[in-house]
Order: C-alpha cells, then sequence, then structure tokens
C-alpha cells in the first residue's frame, strides 16, 4: 500500500516538475506581445509586417509549453 502511494507521488512531483518549463514560454510571450505594441505604436505603417513575426514569434514559444505539458502527461499515465 505505502509503494502505491510513493509511486503517486513521485508521478505528481515529476509532472509538477515538468510544468515549470512552462513558466519561460508564458514569460516570453508577455514580453513578445510587449514588444510587438510598443513597435506598432511607434511605428503604425509596419504593423502587417510586425504582427507576422510576433505570431511566429508566439507559435514558437507556445509549442515549448506543448512539450512541457506533452511530458508531464507522460509522466502520469504512461510511466
Amino acid at each position: 500500500m505505502l509503494e502505491g502511494n510513493l509511486t503517486v507521488l513521485g508521478k505528481a512531483i515529476g509532472a509538477g516538475m515538468a510544468m515549470i518549463g512552462a513558466l519561460g514560454p508564458g514569460i516570453g510571450i508577455g514580453v513578445l506581445v510587449s514588444g510587438a505594441l510598443q513597435a506598432i505604436g511607434r511605428n503604425p505603417d509596419a504593423s502587417g509586417n510586425i504582427q507576422t513575426n510576433m505570431i511566429l514569434g508566439i507559435v514558437f514559444a507556445e509549442a515549448v509549453a506543448i512539450y512541457c505539458l506533452v511530458v508531464a502527461l507522460i509522466i502520469l499515465f504512461v510511466l
């Protein structure tokens, strides 16, 4: 009985530690959008190019957070 509880505890701690990696993309997306909004405010004529680059940056940053989520789910439900 104790061994099963320790396994569940280890999985929960491991999944939580895997999700710590999602902090970076969250902060990065905030900085990215803030910079893009400032750039659009300073130069509205370039808003199309800035928005395109901002969306690409968000997609790449969000991919890292999704990888963290997948690893956490694997730890919880597969291992």
